[in-house]
């Protein structure tokens, strides 16, 4: 028996919209140990599509939020709708949000507009944050250290890529960093590095499938079931056998997002 994994972050409405498809899908995942799966929002839609696939599968679970990059769709009453998805126990995280400076597809003012209102709701129904911090690092890390004097607030740097110096900055936060197949690529040493530096109890694992497939399934769509991949690259990075990898991240990811795993 494999050891058990979690995807933390995957877009299986982007995967397929077909029921029977994300089924086979999810087959693929838990033969290679994939115990659960979050399925992650990043609009209305999809949030709506997250829930969707959660009720439909066991081991689906679903975060809601609004992405930097869609920030123009945010309202009160889409932040109303999210809230109301978010009362179903099979919410576990408000996310994605955060700020993203490269694809500027939204101002930086209304970006953080809807950042700042997303981690205000999530603080206060007690959900962690997956946070999406693009050419916007210093800025999302200066946002929540700001917010955290006043207010509680936990959560994870999705597909993290910077460098120890703000990796450190993301741990003194209190939240974890979570790694990609990016990790896989022979050209991704500076992440490689990250991974070494940051201590395994602040790690997470995820594909951002259908994107990031890692070595060998370079440039083809990713899916749950190769976050296999990203857990042996940690686990030869920081030298320790794969099934140290899968105890302490699962784990990581069960106290995280208080995923209801034995």
């Amino acid at each position: 028996m494999k050891d058990m994994l979690v995807d933390t972050h995957a877009h299986l409405d982007m995967i397929s919209s077909d029921f029977d498809k994300v089924s086979s899908v999810m087959e693929r995942a838990r033969s290679e140990g994939v115990g659960a799966v979050i399925s992650v929002g990043i609009d209305l839609e999809s949030s709506n599509a997250a829930l969707a696939f959660a009720k439909r599968f066991d081991d689906v679970f679903a975060s809601v939020g609004i992405h930097p990059n869609d920030a123009d769709q945010f309202s009160q009453d889409a932040l109303a709708h999210l809230s109301d998805l978010a009362t179903h126990k099979k919410v576990l995280a408000w996310g994605e949000i955060g700020l993203d400076f490269y694809r500027k597809h939204t101002s930086r003012q209304v970006q953080m507009q809807a950042f700042e209102a997303q981690l205000d709701t999530a603080s206060a129904k007690g959900l962690p944050v997956i946070i999406h911090a693009r050419d916007a690092l210093d800025e999302c890390i200066e946002i929540i250290a700001s917010f955290l004097r006043s207010k509680h607030l936990t959560g994870v740097f999705h597909c993290f890529s910077g460098d120890i110096e703000s990796a450190k900055k993301v741990l003194d936060l209190g939240f974890y960093l979570s790694f990609t197949g990016v990790i896989t690529f022979p050209k991704a040493e500076s992440v490689r590095k990250v991974v070494g530096y940051t201590p395994l109890d602040k790690i997470l694992l995820e594909t951002d499938s259908p994107f990031l497939s890692p070595v060998p399934y370079r440039g083809k769509a990713n899916e749950p079931s190769r976050v296999r991949y990203v857990a042996e690259t940690v686990a030869v990075v920081k030298e320790i056998d794969l099934s140290e990898v899968a105890l302490c991240t699962t784990r990581n990811a069960k106290d995280l997002f208080a995923l209801p795993l034995p």
